[in-house]
């Protein structure tokens, strides 16, 4: 009978163990239930279309693509 006790705490520890797993792979998994900071709203492109400019950053990108 002492022999039963080591292998029935071994398989609860084991259960044990699993379970938590699995509750900590369900919290990553679920969406976050606090509240954020609201996210910065994207500007509206200007209506002649001047939302685009050449800059010092896009020519630099611009050289390193030609071949």
């Amino acid at each position: 009978m002492s022999q039963k006790n080591p292998r029935l705490s071994r398989r609860m520890f084991l259960a044990g163990a699993a379970t938590a797993g699995a509750a900590a792979a369900g919290a990553a998994v679920l969406p976050e239930s606090r509240p954020s900071a609201q996210t910065p709203q994207a500007k509206a492109a200007p209506d002649n279309g001047g939302g685009y400019h050449l800059s010092e950053h896009v020519k630099r990108y611009y050289k390193t693509t030609l071949v």
